[in-house]
Order: C-alpha cells, then sequence, then structure tokens
C-alpha cells in the first residue's frame, strides 16, 4: 500500500482554494494538526467562530481532496475556531503545526447546572444508532485500576450475554489494546473504521493508531475531537452495551464525553484510602452536575491476598469507598483485591473474566457485572436486551 506522508497531504490540501482569501488552504493558514498514519489521516481547518457553519463547504472539499490520494484509507477533517485564528495569510508551511493542537468550534450542548464543558456549544448529542446503552467507567485520578476494571466489566457483561463493546477514550494512557492482547491496525469499509475484536469484544482506542512508546502531546479541544470520532466514526454494529474506559480526572475531555455522549450511567472506581476518595467524589459531582446516573462505585486494590495463607490485608484502609457509596446515597458494586493474577493477566493481554472465568477473582468482576446490568435494565429507554443473571450475591 503507498504510503501517505503529512508532506503528501499538505501537497493535496494545497491544491484547494480558500474563496475567501483567494490562497490555497495551506498558504492561507488554516491547515493545523495534521495526522498521517498508515492511511488514516486527521487534520483541522482554523477559522474565526463565526464563520464555522459557511466554512463546512471548504472542509469537505478539503476531506474530498485527501481521500482521492492513493493509499488513503479515512480522513478525518474537524473545522476548529477560536478567537486568536489567524487573521492574515501566511506563506510557506511555517503555520502547520504538526504537533496536532487544533481548538474545536464551541458547540452548544446541554448546559448542567452552569456547568458547560469547553469545545461543546453548538452541537446536540452523538447520535448512535445499534448501541442500546453506553456506560462511562471513570476515576477521579489516575493510577486507582480504572482500565482494569472497565475490561473486566466488559467481559462479565459479555458472559451474561450481552453483545459487548469496549472504547479506550484514555487517550493520553491508552492501556486497552494490551489488556485485551490485541496488536495491528483496525481495517476501514471506506467510511468507517472496523473495531477491532479480541475475546469476542469489539474494541476501538487510539493506542491502535500510534506506537505504545508515543506519547501523546495533544490539547484538550484535539482530544475532543479524536474521542467523537473514535465514536461517531466506529462501525460498531448492533450493541447491548458499549464500555467506556474514560480518561482520568474531571477536564474537557471527561465533560465533553458526560454532556456529548448519550450515556446511560457511570461507574466510579477508587482505591480504600482518603487521598483516592477525594478525586473519586469529584468524578461523582462531575456526572451529577452533567445528569448522568451513577451506578454506582467499585473499591479497586481493596485488600492484598497472600499468595501463601491467603490472608486478607488492608494496605489502603478498610471500606473507604463503601462508606463513600452510603454517604452519596449511590450502589456499593463491589471490592477488587489487589491480587497477583489480576495484575498478571492484564499486563499479559489475557484478561482474569475471559482466561480463568471460575476464578474467585473473576469472580468478583462478573458479580460487578451483574450489578451493572441490572441497572442498565432499569434505566430509562436504555433498551438493553435483558439476559438471564446468574449472580451470587457476597
Amino acid at each position: 500500500m503507498t504510503r501517505v506522508t503529512k508532506e503528501d497531504v499538505l501537497a493535496a490540501l494545497a491544491r484547494v482554494i480558500d474563496p475567501d482569501s483567494s490562497l490555497d488552504v495551506v498558504s492561507s493558514g488554516l491547515v493545523q494538526g495534521v495526522i498521517a498514519r498508515d492511511g488514516h489521516i486527521g487534520f483541522s481547518l482554523e477559522v474565526p467562530p463565526e464563520q464555522g457553519r459557511a466554512r463546512e463547504p471548504l472542509r469537505k472539499a478539503c476531506e474530498e481532496a485527501v481521500r482521492k490520494m492513493p493509499g488513503v484509507l479515512t480522513v478525518t477533517a474537524v473545522l476548529t475556531a477560536h478567537r486568536d485564528a489567524p487573521t492574515a495569510p501566511r506563506t510557506g508551511h511555517e503555520g502547520h503545526n504538526h504537533g496536532a493542537r487544533p481548538r474545536p468550534a464551541r458547540p452548544q450542548g446541554a448546559q448542567a447546572q452552569g456547568t458547560q464543558a469547553p469545545g461543546t456549544q453548538g452541537q446536540g448529542t452523538l447520535q448512535l444508532p445499534g448501541i442500546k446503552a453506553i456506560v462511562a467507567v471513570a476515576s477521579g485520578k489516575g493510577g486507582v485500576g480504572k482500565s482494569t476494571v472497565a475490561v473486566n466489566l466488559a467481559l462479565g457483561l459479555a458472559s451474561l450475554g450481552r453483545k459487548v463493546g469496549l472504547l479506550d477514550a484514555d487517550i493520553y494512557g491508552p492501556s486497552v489494546p494490551r489488556m485485551m492482547g490485541i496488536k495491528g491496525k483496525p481495517g476501514a469499509n471506506g467510511k468507517k473504521l472496523i473495531p477491532m475484536e479480541n475475546w469476542g469484544i469489539k474494541t476501538m482506542s487510539i493506542g491502535f493508531l500510534v506506537d505504545e512508546d508515543t506519547p501523546m502531546i495533544w490539547r484538550g479541544p484535539m482530544v475532543q475531537s479524536a474521542l467523537t470520532q473514535m465514536l461517531v466514526d466506529v462501525e460498531w454494529g448492533e450493541l447491548d452495551v458499549l464500555i467506556v474506559d474514560m480518561p482520568p480526572g474531571t477536564g474537557d475531555a471527561q465533560l465533553t464525553m458526560a454532556q456529548r455522549v448519550p450515556l446511560t450511567g457511570a461507574v466510579v472506581v477508587s482505591t480504600p484510602q482518603e487521598i483516592a476518595l477525594i478525586d473519586a467524589r469529584k468524578g461523582f459531582a462531575m456526572f451529577e452536575k452533567t445528569h448522568v446516573p451513577v451506578f454506582g462505585i467499585v473499591e479497586n486494590m481493596a485488600y492484598f491476598v497472600s499468595p501463601g495463607s491467603g490472608e486478607k490485608s488492608y494496605i489502603f484502609g478498610q471500606g473507604g469507598a463503601r462508606a463513600m457509596a452510603a454517604k452519596l446515597g449511590c450502589d456499593f458494586l463491589g471490592e477488587v483485591p489487589l491480587h497477583m493474577s489480576v495484575r498478571e493477566t492484564s499486563d499479559n493481554g489475557r484478561p482474569i473474566v475471559a482466561t480463568a472465568p471460575e476464578s474467585e477473582e473473576a469472580r468478583i468482576f462478573i458479580a460487578i457485572a451483574g450489578r451493572v446490568a441490572a441497572h442498565i435494565d432499569a434505566a430509562p429507554g436504555a433498551g438493553a436486551r435483558k439476559a438471564p443473571l446468574f449472580v451470587t450475591e457476597d
């Protein structure tokens, strides 16, 4: 297959004329954030905010010019707008920020209790036909094992008879490809990317499109655009539930997901110690302000199990997340131990629910999945297919 470079993309775009300046879009400094990776092309056109709608034909012309290039599989062209967009033509290639730092137009989203995510004004909720329910797995901070919970929750729901997809929305630290044991690049059907699949779970991650050791040096708006594309430009097919492994924290990307994605509910992950619970409460509050139901809290690394004696040691304290759930009035979904088998299977791309479903650790995840499934089925309008649940209470 013909290898398409950033320079090739810029050369193609240099043939598209901006009618407002009578210059090509490259010379006029509109093109920003060019990405070319294995035939998947992305870039943005920076325009003043008041010109957003009027510039849509130009965006389409640029997208089409690149799409015609040999070796191009997919093209994502995004209109971005901010007040300091260039007002004078530039010469040469000095305006091309290949570091990918565009700022999207500020669409109009649902404003909740005075909270408005930057970059979410002007566009409504994303339409994702075929997906019956979307559940976000979130944490107020990194390092609490959120991705481990998300992966095993997805597999647990699949074991209960659900058709499940998994979106790795953690752009800066995509770990789902490794945890799911998936390598390679997603294909395309001409219009959309085809999600990768393993263990019966359809999966999409920015980690499939960049090398594992490549840092994602992107500003928030570019992350928001990437998240949107991974949702709407992927051929998910019919799913009972899409699990979204959210970025840690409560910044622009998280608010964009909470406000623009039709989330059925959220699961908050924390460890027992107070410093983690403080941040988990912030995550809970974000969903509360954006009117996303929190199904409950999972306490990860709740205790350490001694390999020899099986004795439980509460290294990070005991019962903190359970007490927080009671205080906040949401369900406590379960506690996951700090166990060698969970860590090893995650690192090796063989998640414990998939490879050792009869183990005590896997049964804990499956029980959590059963409680999440019950919340999905009870959610207004979720429409998830009810499958028999064989869940044993602790």
